[in-house]
C-alpha cells in the first residue's frame, strides 16, 4: 500500500503571540517493506515553540504581591594555587618579631576577598596562612598590639585574627551600614583600632573590649548571635551604640542588652576613605569625599577641628608619633603637610600628575613615600620639598608598607612587589641624582611632565615580586550550561567546568570571541545558575526556585550505572557535590552522639517548619542518598569556598574541606539543607508543549489519535520520531502515552526495537536505543538538519519558524 498523508500539529495557545513551526516531509520507505507510507507532517506550535505552563515561584504564601527574597548559595572557583592571590592587593601590613631570632611577616589583603601572611627571608617570602572568612573585598588590614590582625571589607564587617594562627576568624564585627574602606591603629595602644566606611560612619573600637565580649556573654546570646561557623567567636556584637552627633553631644542607641559597643564619630555627611592614628591612640584624623580633614578626640568621639584645602577626594592620611603634624593624599594630585596645633596648611607638595592613593612615612617622619594612579612612587624630603622617582609600573598604586630598607608596594595587580627604599637612610637616594623640586600648585607638576621634563626612575625592577595568579576579567556562560569560557588579565583562555569546579581546557593565549564560536553548541538549557567575577575568580550564584529548573538525561551526562532516560537536577547535584565533605562530617558526628542527646535535630523537623515558607516537592527522579555522581565531584586539591547565610550570624566564606559537620540551619539556607538531606526541591517551572493532530486538506487517512498531546522541554527528538513512528506509521498501541496524552519518559520505541531484530547490524551493543533502531527519520529546521539528540527546549530556544519532519529508510518486518 502507497498512500501520501500530511497531518497538523497544532499547540495549545496560552499567550497572545503565536509561533507556527511546522512539521517534515518523509522520503519513501525502503522496497523490500511489506508495509510502508510516505509522510508529510507539519507540527504548529505556540510562541517560542512551546506552550508554557508555569508554576508560580515559592515563597509567597502571605498574599503578598511582593515574593520573599530567600538567601542565595555561592560557590567561588579557586584557583590550582592557593597560596597565591588572583585580584589586586588593596592592603598591606608589617609584623615585626618581639625576638631578634623571630621570623618578620607581611600580611596582604587581596579583592579576591582572602588575607595572606608570608614568612619573610632575605630574598623568598612563603605564604604560611590564608585568612578566609569575609565574603568582599578586603579593603584594608591593621595589627593592633603583638598578635592581633585586623580586617575591613566590603562585606561591612570587621574581623579580627590571631596574626600567628591558622587563619581562623576569632570575631566578625558588625556596625557599618556600607562598606569598609579603611582602619587605622595606635603603634603604642593595642586596643584601639578606628574603622571609616561609604556611610559616612567612622567607629573607634576598644579592640580588647570587643574580644572579651565573647566570652563574657557567649552562654546568653550564643544560640541568638552565633553563625555557627566559629561558634561562639563569631557572636554578633551590635549592642548598645553611644553615638557622637556633630555637636558633640551623646545620645545612647540601645539595641540589644548585652555585648560591646564602640563610639561612633559622627560628623561626615559622606564616604570615608582615610583614617590615620598617632601612636598613643587618642587623635584621629579622617578624610573623604568631603574634601576635608576631620580631627577627633578618640577617648570621646568628639570632633576638634576641620582642615580644608584640598580640591578633591581625600584618598590617604598619616600622622607623625606625637599627633602634630599630619599628611594628606588627595585626588587633586597633591600632598598636604597640615599642622595640628596652627590648624592649618603649612606645606603643599605637587609630586604626582593624578590622584595620590598611598602614602608612607620614615620612622622620623622627614620624608614621604607617595604612590597613585599615575603608576609612580615618589620620595619627598618635607622640609627641603625635593622629590625623586623611584620606580613607576604599568598599574596603579594601592599601598605602602615601608620595611628597613624596602618598601612593599600593593597594586591593582595579583602580585606585590618590594623595591629598595633606604628607609633609614632616605637621603641616600637623593644622592644618585634625578630629583626635583616639588611645586605648591598641582598645575605646576602636570605642566612639566608635559614639557618633556619627565623625571627617570632610580630603579628599573623591584628587587623581590610575591607573585600572584592573573585575575579572571571576562567570562561566557555556554549553553550546556555546565561550561564556562573565561579570559585572565594575562590574555589566557580557559574553559571551566562548574560542576567540578575544574579547568578542564587551557587554550592560553588565543581569540576569546573565536573560541567563544568554536564552542557554540546548539542547545538550550535553562539558565539555573548566574556568574561574576568580581573576587578575580569564577563566582556561581545559586537562587532557589530558579536553580532547579535545569534537567539533564543522565545518558548526557555520561553517568555509568545509572538508567539512561533518568532525569538529573544539575542543581542538586551540584549542591550534593559541594556539600559532599560537610555531609560526611555531618554523619561522623551525629554517629558519635547518643540518640538520647536531646540537641540533635531532624532535618525533617527543619523542613516541615520551613512549609510555612514555601510549599516544597520530593524530587522522585533521584534517589535519596547521598551519593555524589563523577560529574559533580569537586576537587579536594583545590576545592572551592562556600559563601552563604543562615538564620543567625550574617554572611560567612568557608572552603567546602573546612567544614566541620556542626553547621546546620543557622549558617545554610533551609532550602539548600531541605535539598541535600530530605530530597526535597522548591515548586520549579514546568514547561510543556501542548499539541493536537488533524490531517491537512486532501488527506485520505483517519486520524489515529484524538485529543491534546503534550511533552515536557527535555523531551528529545528521537523520542517524537519514535512516537511518530509508534503511533502514525506501525500503528502499535500507545502503551507509554499518558491519559491526557503526555509523553511518557520511557517513550523508546521498542516495537520499533523488536521489529528490527534478528541479525540486524542496528542492534549491535553500545548504541543508545535509539541509535539502534533501522529505521531513520529526519527532522528538519529552516532545512537544517536537527540532531535527534536535541531537545523540544532548543528548538524553543532558537526560535525556529518551520519544522520539517522527513522518515525515511524504513525497515518493519512482521
Amino acid at each position: 500500500m502507497n498512500s501520501r498523508l500530511t497531518w497538523n500539529f497544532i499547540s495549545e495557545v496560552t499567550r497572545v503571540e503565536t509561533l507556527k513551526i511546522e512539521t517534515h516531509r518523509i522520503k519513501h520507505l525502503h522496497e523490500t517493506l511489506p508495509l510502508w507510507a510516505s509522510f508529510r507532517l507539519k507540527l504548529l506550535l505556540s510562541s517560542g515553540a512551546l506552550a508554557m505552563h508555569r508554576v508560580g515561584s515559592a515563597g509567597n504564601t502571605s498574599g503578598s504581591t511582593r515574593p520573599r527574597k530567600e538567601k542565595r548559595l555561592t560557590y567561588v572557583l579557586n584557583a590550582a594555587d592557593d597560596t597565591k592571590h588572583c585580584a589586586g592587593i588593596n592592603c598591606l601590613a608589617v609584623l615585626k618579631p618581639k625576638v631578634p631570632s623571630g621570623c618578620d611577616y607581611l600580611f596582604t589583603g587581596s579583592r579576591d576577598g582572602t588575607l595572606k601572611r608570608w614568612a619573610l627571608s632575605e630574598d623568598a617570602a612563603t605564604c604560611s596562612a590564608t585568612f578566609e572568612s569575609h565574603v568582599d573585598w578586603v579593603n584594608d588590614a591593621v595589627i593592633a598590639g603583638d598578635s592581633t590582625l585586623v580586617s575591613c571589607s566590603s562585606d561591612t564587617t570587621l574581623k579580627t585574627w590571631n596574626c600567628l594562627s591558622g587563619g581562623t576568624c576569632s570575631k566578625t564585627l558588625r556596625q557599618h551600614s556600607d562598606y569598609v574602606t579603611c582602619l587605622a591603629a595606635a603603634e603604642k595602644n593595642s586596643n584601639v583600632v578606628a574603622s571609616g566606611g561609604l556611610g559616612g560612619e567612622v567607629f573607634i573600637w576598644d579592640i580588647e573590649a570587643a574580644l572579651a565580649s565573647v566570652s563574657k556573654s557567649t552562654d546568653a546570646t550564643e544560640d541568638e548571635c552565633s553563625n555557627g561557623i566559629n561558634g561562639a567567636a563569631n557572636a554578633l556584637p551590635v549592642t548598645s551604640l553611644r553615638t557622637i552627633s556633630s555637636s558633640n553631644s551623646i545620645t545612647l542607641h540601645t539595641t540589644q542588652p548585652q555585648g560591646y559597643a564602640p563610639i561612633a564619630a559622627k560628623g561626615h555627611k559622606e564616604s570615608v576613605y582615610a583614617l590615620a592614628m598617632n601612636s598613643i591612640g587618642n587623635l584621629l584624623v579622617s578624610g573623604g569625599t568631603e574634601k576635608v580633614v576631620r580631627v577627633w578626640d578618640t577617648r570621646t568621639g568628639s570632633k576638634t577641628m576641620k582642615l580644608r584645602g584640598h580640591t578633591d577626594n581625600i584618598r590617604a592620611l598619616l600622622l607623625d608619633s606625637t599627633g602634630r603634624f599630619c599628611l594628606s593624599g588627595s585626588s587633586d594630585s597633591m600632598i598636604r603637610l597640615w599642622d595640628l596645633g596652627q590648624q592649618r596648611c603649612v606645606h603643599s607638595y605637587a609630586v604626582h600628575t593624578d590622584s595620590v592613593w598611598a602614602l608612607a612615612s620614615t620612622p622620623t617622619f622627614s620624608h614621604v613615600y607617595s604612590g597613585g594612579r599615575d603608576l609612580s612612587l615618589y620620595l619627598t624630603d618635607l622640609s627641603t620639598r625635593e622629590s625623586i622617582l623611584l620606580c613607576t609600573k604599568e598599574h596603579p598604586i594601592l599601598q605602602l608598607a615601608l620595611h628597613d630598607d624596602s618598601i612593599w608596594v600593593a597594586t591593582t595587580d595579583s602580585s606585590v612587589l618590594r623595591w629598595p627604599a633606604e628607609g633609614h637612610s632616605p637621603q641616600k637616594v637623593f644622592q644618585r641624582g634625578g630629583s626635583f623640586l616639588a611645586g605648591n600648585l598641582s598645575f605646576s607638576r602636570a605642566r612639566a611632565s608635559l614639557e618633556g621634563s619627565t623625571p627617570v626612575p632610580v630603579n628599573k625592577e623591584p628587587n623581590f615580586i610575591i607573585p600572584g595568579i592573573p585575575g579572571i576579567v571576562q567570562h561566557e556562560i555556554l549553553n550546556n550550561r555546565r561550561h564556562v569560557l573565561t579570559k585572565d588579565t594575562g590574555g589566557c583562555v580557559k574553559l571551566w567546568e562548574i560542576t567540578r569546579g575544574i579547568v578542564v581546557e587551557d587554550y592560553g593565549k588565543v581569540s576569546f570571541e573565536e573560541k567563544k564560536e568554536e564552542l557554540f553548541e546548539m542547545v538550550s538549557i535553562p539558565a539555573w545558575f548566574t556568574v561574576d567575577t568580581r573576587l578575580g575568580c569564577l563566582s556561581i550564584h545559586l537562587d532557589t526556585p530558579q536553580c532547579f529548573s535545569a534537567e539533564m538525561y543522565s545518558a548526557d551526562l555520561n553517568i555509568a550505572g545509572k538508567a539512561e532516560e533518568d532525569k538529573v537536577n544539575l542543581a542538586r547535584e551540584t549542591l550534593k557535590g559541594l556539600l559532599a565533605h560537610w555531609l560526611a562530617k555531618r554523619k561522623q558526628r551525629l554517629g558519635s552522639q547518643s540518640s538520647a542527646n536531646g540537641d540533635i535535630q531532624s532535618m525533617k523537623d527543619i523542613s516541615a517548619r520551613t512549609m510555612i515558607h514555601s510549599r516544597i516537592e520530593v524530587d522522585g527522579s533521584s534517589e535519596n542518598d547521598s551519593a555524589v555522581y563523577p560529574p559533580f565531584e569537586f576537587s579536594t586539591v583545590s576545592p572551592p569556598s562556600i559563601i552563604t547565610e543562615g538564620s543567625h550570624g550574617g554572611p560567612w566564606r568557608k572552603k567546602i574541606t573546612d567544614m566541620d559537620g556542626i553547621e546546620d540551619e543557622k549558617d545554610f539556607p533551609w532550602w539548600v539543607l531541605d535539598c541535600v538531606l530530605n530530597n526535597r526541591l522548591p515548586p520549579r517551572e514546568n514547561t510543556k508543549c501542548s499539541f493536537y493532530l488533524h490531517p491537512c486538506e486532501g488527506s485520505s487517512v483517519q486520524i489515529l489519535t484524538q485529543g491534546k498531546l503534550s511533552a515536557p522541554r527535555i523531551l528529545r527528538i528521537h523520542k517524537v520520531v519514535n512516537y511518530v513512528l509508534e503511533k502514525m506509521v506501525l500503528e502499535k498501541p500507545l502503551e507509554n502515552v499518558a491519559a491526557d496524552g503526555a509523553f511518557s519518559p520511557a517513550l523508546v520505541g521498542v516495537a520499533l526495537q523488536n521489529s528490527t531484530a534478528g541479525g540486524d547490524a542496528s542492534l549491535r551493543p553500545g548504541l543508545r536505543t535509539w541509535q539502534r533502531l533501522r529505521p531513520s527519520i529526519e527532522i528538519l529546521c529552516n532545512n537544517q538538519v536537527l540532531s535527534p539528540d536535541m531537545s523540544l527546549a532548543t528548538e524553543e530556544g532558537f526560535e525556529f519558524s518551520g519544522l520539517w519532519m522527513d522518515i525515511c529508510n524504513l525497515d518493519t518486518r512482521a
